[in-house]
C-alpha cells in the first residue's frame, strides 16, 4: 500500500525499474483493468496490475531488445475504423529514438487489417498526438475509410478539441491564434512563430478562471507539430507542466496540460460521430492543485459515443 507502481513492477516483473519505466510509458501496464501512463502511481491494497510480458505464453514478441507493443485503450471499433484513447507517454507511430513499443505497434498486435495508406510503419494512423499528450485518436481500417477520414481532416470538417490548463490569466474570453509555426533556429527541438513558415490557426475559448491558471478550451484549425504548445506559449500563456514550452523549471507536472477530449467526425459507412475522453487522473490532479473542482466538469465523466448507426 502505498508504493509506486514503478518499483512494485520491477520487483514482479523481474525486470528492473528501467524496464518498468519502459513498460509502463508504452502502454503495456494496466491498473484495475485501465492503462496506467505514470511510473509514480500509487498502490492500494486491493489494486490488480497486469502486463504484457515480451516472452511468456501469447506474449507479443518484439525486435531484441524493443519494447512489445502496448495494450492500447480502445473506446469505439468496428470494420472500417477505430478510436483509441491514448495515454501521455506513448508514442503514435516508430520514428528516430523510438523504433517500437508505439500506438501503431499496439494496432499490429490487435491484429484483423489496417490501412497502410501511411506507410507499413504508421498502420491505419491518420492524425497524431505528441507524445506527451494523452485522448483521442482515429484509426483507419480500410484505405477507403482512410481517405475518407484524411479528406475531412484537410477541409476541417473533422473536430479535435483539447482540455487545456495554461499559467496565468487568458483576458479574452475566446480568440484566434493566427501565427506561422516553423522549427526554432535557435533550439532545434522546438517549433516557433516563424516568418514565412507553414500558416497555423489554434482557437480557445475559456473554460474557467482560476487564482493563478485558466482553463482553456482549445481547437485546432490546422495540424502542426506542437501546435498548441507552441501558440500558447508564443501569446505568453504556456501550459502547465511542459519542460519545452513552459517557464524554465517548470516541473509542477510530468506531462503539459494537454489533453484531447472530444473528437467528432462523419463515419465514412455512416452519420456524424462525436466521442468524449475523461480527464486522465494526472490531469485531475493538477485541476486540483490550481484551485479547480473537478467535480464541477462535464468532461470529466466516462468516454461517450453518440454516433448515427453506420450502414
Amino acid at each position: 500500500a502505498g508504493g509506486r507502481l514503478d518499483r512494485w513492477l520491477a520487483r514482479a516483473a523481474a525486470s528492473g525499474r528501467r524496464g518498468a519505466h519502459e513498460l509502463i510509458l508504452a502502454g503495456a501496464v494496466t491498473l484495475n483493468g485501465r492503462a496506467e501512463s505514470r511510473p509514480d502511481a500509487a498502490l492500494s491494497p486491493g489494486d490488480r496490475v497486469a502486463w504484457r510480458r515480451c516472452d511468456g505464453p501469447g506474449g507479443a514478441r518484439p525486435r531484441a531488445g524493443g519494447l512489445p507493443p502496448p495494450i492500447l485503450r480502445i473506446v469505439h471499433a468496428d470494420p472500417w475504423l477505430a478510436v483509441v484513447d491514448k495515454p501521455a507517454g506513448l508514442t503514435v507511430h516508430p520514428g528516430a529514438g523510438r523504433p517500437d513499443g508505439t500506438l501503431a505497434d499496439g494496432l499490429r498486435a490487435l491484429g484483423g487489417g489496417w490501412s497502410t495508406l501511411a506507410g507499413s510503419e504508421r498502420l491505419g494512423i491518420v492524425h497524431r498526438l505528441d507524445r506527451s499528450v494523452s485522448g483521442l485518436l482515429v484509426v483507419a481500417r480500410t484505405a477507403d475509410a482512410h481517405r475518407q477520414l484524411a479528406a475531412q481532416l484537410r477541409d476541417r470538417s473533422m473536430g479535435r478539441d483539447y482540455w487545456a490548463l495554461v499559467h496565468g490569466a487568458v483576458r479574452e474570453d475566446r480568440g484566434r491564434i493566427d501565427a506561422p509555426i516553423g522549427r526554432d533556429p535557435r533550439r532545434p527541438r522546438r517549433m516557433a512563430v516563424v516568418a514565412g513558415a507553414r500558416a497555423a490557426v489554434t482557437d480557445f475559448w475559456v473554460l474557467a478562471r482560476l487564482p493563478r491558471h485558466t482553463v482553456l478550451r482549445v481547437s485546432l484549425q490546422t495540424g502542426r507539430t506542437h501546435q498548441i504548445r507552441c501558440h500558447l506559449a508564443y501569446i505568453g500563456r504556456p501550459l502547465v507542466g511542459d519542460p519545452l514550452y513552459g517557464p524554465a523549471g517548470d516541473r509542477e507536472r510530468d506531462r503539459p496540460a494537454l489533453h484531447a477530449a472530444e473528437l467528432h467526425f462523419v463515419h465514412p459507412h455512416g452519420g456524424p460521430m462525436r466521442l468524449r475522453s475523461p480527464l486522465p487522473p494526472e490531469l485531475v490532479a493538477a485541476l486540483e492543485a490550481a484551485g479547480g473542482d473537478p467535480a464541477g466538469w462535464p468532461g470529466l465523466a466516462p468516454a461517450v459515443l453518440i454516433p448515427d448507426r453506420p450502414a
